[in-house]
């Protein structure tokens, strides 16, 4: 990940209900939009970084930042841009449908990098980088990133969060596996992602 001085920033907005595993985003699928006086206080100004390559954003994605809106008061949802990796959807379209799955001003906004994760961290000026765990095989690998991210820069932490049962098993990998052979992935991504990739296999 090598550190890209232009950022493409945009503010976004995300729903969340107040029960169990409940979520909205802009798609609408889980639970009632939450007005401000119920969402739980976040811990002071705390704030953190949600990096990957979100291609696409699933509904563990969001899982993941609906949960950490409740601790953290602000996430950024970091899109990385890797030029000498195939992805199916450009960076461009990725931030676009996180955009469009995700809407909260003030609370959440996506920018796009490129490079060591730890140079894009401080220079937005936070310390946390917020990770989703699916099992103990990400674990492994986490902690290893963790571990590197922290000789790198010790000023930084890693925050886990496990993934909420019922996207356990979910993956972007595992929906482009799926999606190109018309199997359903409505529970897995949001319908703007569905969509999106049912018009980019059709057009393929």
């Amino acid at each position: 990940m090598v550190y890209e001085a232009r950022r493409q920033r945009s503010e976004i907005r995300l729903w969340y209900g107040s029960g169990k595993d409940s979520m909205r985003g802009s798609y609408g699928e889980y639970g009632d939009r939450a007005d401000e006086g119920s969402m739980m206080t976040p811990v002071g100004e705390n704030r953190a970084i949600f990096p990957g390559s979100f291609d696409p954003i699933t509904n563990g994605h969001v899982d993941i930042v609906t949960r950490g809106l409740k601790i953290f008061e602000h996430i950024t949802v970091a899109v990385l841009h890797n030029p000498e990796k195939d992805t199916l959807f450009s960076l461009e379209e990725r931030v676009s449908l996180i955009e469009r799955v995700l809407d909260f001003p003030g609370r959440v906004s996506v920018e796009s990098f490129s490079g060591l994760l730890v140079n894009f961290v401080e220079e937005l000026g936070t310390h946390v980088i917020l990770r989703g765990l699916r099992a103990t095989s990400d674990f492994d690998y986490e902690a290893q990133m963790a571990l590197m991210n922290r000789q790198l820069s010790p000023s930084i932490e890693t925050f886990f969060l496990m993934t909420s049962e019922r996207y356990s098993y979910v993956s972007s990998s595992l929906v482009k596996q799926i999606a190109p052979y018309g199997g359903d992935v409505s529970g897995l991504v949001p319908p703007f992602v569905q969509e999106a990739l049912a018009k980019k296999f059709k057009d393929r």
